[in-house]
């Protein structure tokens, strides 16, 4: 077997290679034969084969060869039949393409069938009957039915022999397509009266190795005088007809005249063509010689057609000619678009000028009806390339992103030239693939959030939200608590974030008077690889509840001790006693504090200031009031609801420390009754101390017990907080009062007598008596002085 190979390689625009390869091979061979190593012959490896999904692409076709991927070779799938395959028309080829993907690779394949002597020349009919006149001239031509032979080149028809060949002898005629016309022509007179029948064989013969034949049978009658013949206006007739045209369409008129007369004159029209088609396609009258259409003409399939025709006279005469029928193409075909290759789904990713998908254009009208452009959707990141005569290639024009568009459908449209114009269209779905190149974002870019002290640890404060305009994991969003320290602690001890939803929780509960603001940062980051993240600045505001009352600082109230204001008698209206100081480690309005007189010995006497606390006389002190006045004041802040603190504030009305000494020292003691106190001390303190002893040895007992058996550790996560009040001192005399006294008073229960001890002096007087000291009461300052109960010690600062 002869097989031979032709190698084109080019390099395309696209950088994918478009090798072309050509074979030769004979028809009829059998079904695997091979055709040729395409690996071999392309430069391929056959992992690449493999690895690249190697197929054959035959279009509409019928797929005579197949591609076996494992040896890299080309193998016959099916019978080819070249005379069926191509008929006539030489040199008969099949166009295949070889395609690769990932990368997207295509070659064409070229394998040419060449013809061997498989068809033996035939005769349509076995016999032909020729009716001549005696009287025929010597080089009288009678026109014989030429044998088809389907092969072509040597292996078709080469030569005509005509046995017996007594009277007549052959002649061929050859014409422009390679025909040859066969005449019988007479070389001898012919003698009804000797030989009214003659019986003649035709053998055609090719050229082919082994050569075959065919025969005809000629039966010729001798008839009686007719001398002459019919003969064409001209040997050859031309006429066009329209691709589709309608059946009846008149091609031409042939026209042939006789000398003779009456019935040897009349001629008769008749198609010689014997094994085409054209019986099937046109027709002619008899009488008139109009040629028409009775069949579908398609130029696709055919664009010439040769009419041979022969006119006959009724004494056996007859002339030939031929008429050559042109198919005049119209645009009947629209362009048909196949998909060779295709990728469903394609990464954002991906860089310019990589290959989607390549699609065949195909257009079997002919010149300006068969050229096609196509176009595609406008004003998408793709382009269509032309790669080779009916190839496109659809290719990214620029940088894709899936956030702003996730699919394309993208719709090619495929026109001819033609008049009007056909068109075309397949519309290609393309998938983006997301990658990760989309950071979170929050919704806002920084946070601001409130809570009230005292919440419950682990309530939800709010919530911290970002997108991500990825798609699937990339835009799967965590929170992430970043480290960061808050007066030396973790903010993680103050607050948690969910992972999953941006819920931030308090972890304790907050005390406005110990931190009022904090800030730290959340840190969103995706699923993505590698992962994105930002992040955001979130700060908590703690707000104040009233949750501590008033504090009174002035007047000091002791377990031991009384202070007692003195007023004297002479006071006027409007005369300031003291002054109640208070405070609130609230802020705000729950800090706004408000003083109101609940008690008062004598209500009338007295008022307190709403705002100041300030204790003045609303009228005039008379000597009917009494010396010990005890007024009751409540400082309430005005929080919702409101706390509040009372305060007793003991008033003297006297002028002088003696006049009122005797109220307050004239105490005397029940021997009897200090006896029954002191027993009763005794045992208190006894039962107490016998209580205690018996639950020290009871706790040890248990834990030495508890150590045995197991050890029980607690943990806690919530940090403790310790809470220590605030203290308020003011050493530089700016608080509500300017001045700052100290007086220590010593006083026993057994002598009327006490020691006093006075210093600072001031617009007011502070009295400090002991009742537990002895000696003699010593008057510190002239005309101010303060008496208080005798069974308790008074100590008492201002500011």
């Amino acid at each position: 077997m002869r097989r031979q190979v032709l190698l084109f390689i080019s390099v395309l625009s696209l950088s994918s290679v478009l090798g072309q390869v050509s074979y030769s091979i004979p028809e009829e061979m059998a079904k695997g034969s091979l055709v040729g190593n395409i690996a071999q012959d392309l430069g391929l490896d056959v992992k690449r084969l493999k690895s690249g999904k190697a197929r054959v692409y035959s279009g509409e076709s019928s797929e005579y060869i197949e591609l076996n991927k494992e040896r890299g070779v080309v193998l016959i799938k099916e019978r080819i039949d070249r005379e069926a395959l191509c008929g006539e028309t030489t040199p008969c080829a099949l166009h295949y393409q070889i395609i690769l993907e990932n990368p997207i690779e295509f070659y064409s394949v070229t394998v040419e069938i060449i013809d061997i002597n498989d068809n033996p020349p035939a005769f349509e009919k076995n016999e032909i009957n020729f009716k001549i006149s005696e009287s025929a001239v010597i080089g009288a031509k009678f026109v014989l039915e030429r044998a088809m032979d389907l092969d072509v080149g040597t292996n078709g028809l080469q030569n005509y022999l005509l046995k017996p060949s007594n009277h007549f002898v052959l002649k061929l005629h050859n014409q422009a397509d390679g025909a040859k016309n066969v005449e019988m022509v007479l070389q001898k007179p012919l003698d009804r009266e000797k030989n009214e029948h003659i019986s003649l064989v035709l053998t055609a013969v090719d050229g082919g190795e082994p050569q075959m034949s065919g025969t005809m049978q000629i039966l010729i009658t001798v008839l009686d005088v007719n001398d002459n013949a019919p003969v064409f206006t001209q040997p050859i007739y031309k006429g066009t007809v329209i691709e589709n045209g309608p059946k009846g369409t008149m091609v031409t008129t042939v026209s042939a005249s006789d000398a003779d007369h009456g019935s040897n004159g009349r001629i008769t029209y008749s198609i010689t063509n014997t094994l085409d088609d054209v019986r099937h396609m046109f027709e002619i009258n008899e009488e008139s010689g109009e040629v028409r259409l009775i069949g579908h003409i398609d130029y696709e399939k055919k664009r010439t057609f040769q009419i041979n025709l022969r006119a006959s006279d009724d004494g056996g005469l007859t002339d030939s000619c031929k008429v050559i029928v042109d198919v005049t193409d119209i645009n009947d075909n629209e362009p048909s678009i196949k998909i060779m290759s295709q990728s469903t789904v394609i990464s954002e990713d991906a860089k310019p000028n990589t290959i989607v998908t390549i699609i065949s254009v195909q257009d079997p009208d002919a010149n300006e009806n068969g050229k096609v452009h196509c176009i595609m959707t406008e004003n998408i990141p793709f382009l269509l390339k032309s790669t080779s005569s009916n190839f496109y290639s659809l290719v990214t024009d620029s940088e894709l992103d899936r956030e702003r568009d996730s699919e394309y459908n993208i719709s090619v449209t495929c026109s001819d030239e033609g008049v009007p114009s056909l068109s075309s269209s397949v519309t290609l779905t393309l998938q983006i693939s997301d990658v990760n190149d989309n950071a979170p974002v929050f919704e806002r870019s920084s946070y601001e959030a409130y809570i009230v002290e005292n919440n419950t640890p682990g309530l939800s404060v709010f919530t911290v939200k970002a997108r991500d305009a990825d798609w699937n994991q990339n835009a799967r969003v965590s929170y992430i608590l970043e480290d960061f320290s808050v007066n030396g602690v973790p903010i993680s001890s103050y607050v948690s974030v969910s992972a999953d939803s941006g819920v931030i929780h308090a972890v304790r509960s907050f005390d406005y008077e110990q931190i009022k603001d904090f800030h730290f940062r959340v840190k969103a980051q995706d699923g993505g690889s590698p992962p994105l993240s930002s992040n955001v600045t979130v700060k908590i505001i703690i707000q104040d509840q009233n949750d501590n009352a008033p504090q009174v600082l002035y007047p000091v109230q002791t377990g031991g001790s009384l202070v007692a204001e003195m007023v004297p008698r002479s006071a006027d209206v409007g005369y300031l006693v003291t002054k109640v100081v208070a405070v609130d480690v609230d802020s705000g309005q729950n800090a706004w504090l408000s003083y109101k007189l609940q008690k008062a010995t004598d209500r009338a006497l007295f008022e307190v200031g709403l705002q100041n606390g300030e204790i003045r006389t609303i009228r005039q002190v008379t000597d009917k009031d009494a010396v010990k006045q005890r007024l009751t004041v409540v400082v309430e802040d005005n929080g919702q609801p409101s706390r509040s603190a009372t305060v007793n504030v003991n008033v003297v009305v006297a002028d002088s420390f003696p006049e009122v000494l005797s109220e307050f020292t004239d105490f005397t003691h029940d021997k009897e009754y200090n006896d029954n106190l002191t027993f009763y001390l005794v045992l208190a303190l006894a039962v107490v101390s016998f209580l205690f002893i018996t639950c020290l040895v009871v706790i040890i007992s248990v834990k030495i017990y508890r150590w045995r058996q197991s050890r029980i550790l607690y943990h806690s996560n919530l940090p403790v907080i310790p809470y220590y009040p605030p203290r308020y001192s003011d050493t530089l005399g700016t608080g509500t009062l300017q001045h700052v006294y100290n007086y220590e008073v010593c006083r026993t229960t057994d002598s009327r007598k006490s020691d006093c001890k006075f210093g600072t002096v001031g617009s007011q007087n502070v009295l400090i008596m002991d009742p537990s000291s002895t000696g003699t009461m010593q008057r510190i300052q002239s005309e101010k002085s303060i008496l208080d109960q005798p069974d308790s010690p008074i100590e008492v600062r201002i500011l």
